[in-house]
């Protein structure tokens, strides 16, 4: 089937059209673009949609899976990788997707992220970054440069930001990629890559909010600041031919990792084995 035959009916197949629509995002917003990213991308890998879930926490990010006719969850704040993580170990075989603002993943969810990427355990982390919590006002969170204003920064941010793939990359995830809501195909490729990863995946959505942070600092309308996700990204390949100086400020697009390591669910399969071995008297090895 041609490209332009599948996506004219795609979303017809995997939104739950009895939901409110439209929905609640704002006009204009990237998280849509993401959501729509995501269901190409299974469509694509033509997975069953009762083999896929779709998982979310607090924040604007945490609408998307009432929309979508997969097996869903809309969880507490900070904790969709904890109810995750029990989804995989019961349901091995399921795709497993979370979705997260930047501030649920990074701020009250961090160390979740962090041990979830530490145990490898086989799920996509796909992290919303708009670098502010949009839906409670637009403070700033985790991800928000140094010297933007916000509601609880108005003279200017003087944290640093968390840097997602580093640390997505430090902790041990299998793959971790970047790309922005601008660079629609290439985000879809990157999310279809790490759901088939085995492993803890991370892709980082750039996206942005133009409600909130967008109009504190005059960076414009949304297809304005759409715009500057064009103007400000890099390939990789980019990047590695320029200077520190001349990549400051710039948006790095790519997979950065892709790695084999044991995958968390596996092993402990193996030590419910054992101690199912070692119950019936059978002198299975020393754990």
């Amino acid at each position: 089937m041609k490209r332009e035959q599948r996506e004219s009916r795609v979303h017809e197949r995997y939104l739950r059209h009895h939901k409110k629509f439209p929905n609640i995002w704002c006009a204009g917003c990237g998280i849509g673009i993401v959501l729509g990213a995501i269901i190409r991308a299974v469509d694509q890998l033509q997975l069953d949609k009762n083999e896929v879930a779709l998982l979310s926490g607090i924040g604007c990010t945490g609408r998307m899976p009432v929309y979508v006719d997969f097996n869903t969850m809309h969880t507490t704040h900070g904790r969709a990788l904890a109810f995750a993580t029990g989804l995989k170990l019961v349901r091995p075989e399921m795709k497993v997707i979370v979705v997260m603002g930047d501030g649920d993943a990074l701020a009250i969810g961090g160390n979740h992220f962090i041990h979830a990427a530490r145990r490898n355990i086989g799920l996509t982390a796909i992290v919303v970054n708009n670098a502010t919590y949009g839906m409670t006002g637009g403070q700033y969170s985790p991800t928000t440069p140094p010297g933007v204003c916000s509601p609880t920064a108005p003279y200017g941010n003087i944290e640093q930001p968390f840097p997602i793939t580093d640390l997505s990359i430090a902790a041990g995830a299998a793959f971790v990629a970047r790309s922005t809501v601008y660079h629609v195909q290439e985000l879809e490729q990157f999310i279809a890559q790490a759901i088939m990863k085995q492993g803890f995946s991370v892709v980082e959505a750039v996206s942005y909010c133009h409600t909130t942070l967008g109009r504190l600092n005059q960076w414009g309308t949304a297809p304005e600041m759409m715009r500057r996700l064009k103007e400000q990204s890099i390939t990789i390949a980019q990047a590695e031919k320029m200077s520190g100086e001349e990549r400051r400020g710039k948006i790095v697009r790519g997979i950065f990792v892709t790695r084999d390591t044991p995958e968390s669910p596996q092993l402990y399969r193996r030590i419910v084995e054992r101690a199912q071995q070692a119950a019936g008297g059978a002198n299975g090895p020393a754990v």
